[in-house]
């Protein structure tokens, strides 16, 4: 009896030490990160895969070919096209960096590159300054507040291209509105389009008035974000009210601030309606920034892919150098964003 006891000890100890080691073997092979993460949320990968997949097909591939392309010779002469039964075989062939090459060592790029430039600071500057003013005035109490608030929200209600064409119809030097009003006040008519300057500050003052509105309701909702424990307080310390603006409304809005500034910096560098259908980049070429340069390589005269392509890469890397700088800069001031 003593010894089927022992025997019956034994055979539990083997099967626990065995179970030990089953479990030891099972910590040893973990899962990884990505396998946790999928396995712990999966439900959510299976929400945004539909928009992960549609985005890969609808920007992944055309940013490929466009890559793909830049580093070819090809135009509209050497492009394969199907004509009738007749099937025309591409013969561009590979050039590598050599489009990249001309761009960056043409006065042209750099002459478009500093307009470009010009025209976002000053369209963007005048976005939030001008938001930031009115988001000011109607985070006051005052009368038809919400009536102001619908009349200033119309320039963004608009599609971009209508109001492109109204502009246009404006600006016309026999018939526009604005040179009718300027002969009524006894002033001569100005060519607003036919003139490099006119032509620039015309198509900012358009691209201002189409943006402010979204400034304003952005900077308009960080304002009532701000508490307003934080004014009572400082109006009873003796605070002035530039002061209060200074050390509570601005630090208050630096977190809506950074973003609204960087996503209309990016919109206004490629705002290709505004220039294209207000002045088409005239006269001349004065007014064309890089993104309506790179299009009518494309679309107009002998078309050559190609070097649209780059020049459209090149945009791209553009943007991607600002958005990493400016994020980093405020990851230095204490923004996590």
């Amino acid at each position: 009896m003593a010894l089927s006891t022992g025997r019956a000890d034994s055979t539990a100890r083997d099967r626990a030490a065995g179970a030990d080691g089953a479990r030891g073997r099972g910590r040893g092979k973990e899962p990884g990160p990505f396998r946790r993460m999928t396995g712990r949320h999966w439900y959510a990968w299976a929400m945004v895969a539909p928009v992960i997949l549609v985005t890969a097909l609808l920007v992944g591939w055309p940013l490929a070919r466009g890559v793909y392309l830049s580093l070819t010779d090809a135009t509209e002469a050497n492009i394969g096209r199907t004509i009738g039964v007749n099937v025309i075989p591409s013969t561009y062939e590979f050039v590598w960096f050599d489009n990249y090459v001309a761009i960056l060592t043409s006065g042209l790029f750099w002459e478009k590159l500093t307009w470009t430039i010009v025209w976002t600071v000053a369209c963007v500057a005048l976005h939030y300054g001008l938001g930031l003013g009115l988001a000011l005035l109607l985070n006051r109490d005052v009368r038809f507040r919400s009536a102001y608030r619908l009349l200033l929200i119309l320039p963004w209600a608009i599609p971009g291209f209508v109001s492109a064409f109204i502009w246009r119809y404006l600006y016309n030097s026999d018939f526009g509105v604005i040179n009718a009003m300027l002969r009524a006040a006894g002033l001569g008519a100005v060519g607003w389009l036919d003139d490099p300057t006119t032509a620039k500050i015309a198509v900012i003052a358009v691209n201002v008035w189409m943006g402010v509105p979204f400034m304003m309701v952005a900077v308009l909702g960080g304002l009532q974000s701000i508490p307003g424990e934080l004014y009572e307080a400082a109006e009873v310390d003796g605070a002035t009210p530039w002061q209060r603006f200074r050390f509570i409304t601005i630090p208050g809005l630096r977190t809506v601030s950074s973003t609204v500034v960087l996503l209309g910096t990016i919109w206004t560098f490629n705002m290709f309606p505004v220039i294209y259908l207000i002045s088409g980049g005239g006269p001349g070429s004065s007014t064309e920034i890089l993104v309506t340069y790179a299009f009518r390589e494309a679309f107009t005269g002998v078309r050559d892919y190609s070097n649209s392509a780059a020049w459209g890469v090149i945009i791209l890397l553009l943007l991607v150098v600002l958005a990493v700088v400016y994020r980093r800069s405020l990851r230095r001031q204490g923004e996590v964003w």
